[in-house]
């Protein structure tokens, strides 16, 4: 094993906190990465069901005033 205690492996020889920084930052946009499309989906569903709920309404009156 190359660091002795858990503690070594943490401050890594006064590199541990950008070490373990990268690996936060990596890990936070992979996680964006893979839920952005999820997200996506689901506005795009909730946008499809309130058209087609509009759409079984039938059509709306036009009350604008000129």
């Amino acid at each position: 094993m190359y660091f002795q205690s858990f503690n070594e492996a943490l401050v890594m020889d006064g590199h541990g906190g950008y070490v373990w920084a990268a690996y936060a930052i990596s890990l936070l946009v992979l996680s964006l990465i893979l839920l952005a499309p999820r997200r996506r989906q689901q506005r795009f569903l909730r946008q499809m069901a309130g058209e087609q709920k509009r759409r079984q309404q039938g059509p709306t009156v036009n009350t604008e005033v000129n």
